[in-house]
């Protein structure tokens, strides 16, 4: 991982800790054509993996993970990454297996991040 995917990395940190209450314990950006894709552990609160012990509460917090956190990012644009990688965001795919606490984020700019950045270390 290049100082940018790593501090891409530190910004979705603090921006879901912010916005969200806590952020993932561990995560692994990789630049990828104009994607920031976020490799994520740690993401449940201890409220969270008290509610995922019920099948009901499986699905809500998958429901809650995915589709509310898309919807955060659009009410609360991600100023800091944009300025971070100098490209405006357009839209984020998330998804999160509830069962091994572990997530992904595919972020789309409206440019090349990985050429951009490749020859960065």
């Amino acid at each position: 991982m290049n100082k940018y995917e790593a501090e891409f990395s530190n910004l979705v940190r603090a921006y879901r800790k912010r916005h969200m209450g806590k952020g993932p314990s561990q995560i692994q950006t990789t630049f990828c054509k104009n994607w920031a894709i976020c490799e994520m552990q740690g993401n449940l609160s201890p409220v969270e993996k008290f509610i995922a012990g019920y099948d009901e509460g499986k699905q809500m917090l998958r429901s809650a993970r995915t589709e509310m956190v898309k919807d955060m990012y659009q009410k609360n644009h991600p100023v800091e990454m944009e300025e971070l990688l100098g490209a405006n965001f357009l839209e984020l795919f998330v998804d999160i297996d509830i069962e091994k606490d572990k997530g992904m984020s595919i972020f789309v700019f409206d440019q090349q991040l990985e050429d951009k950045f490749s020859k960065e270390s």
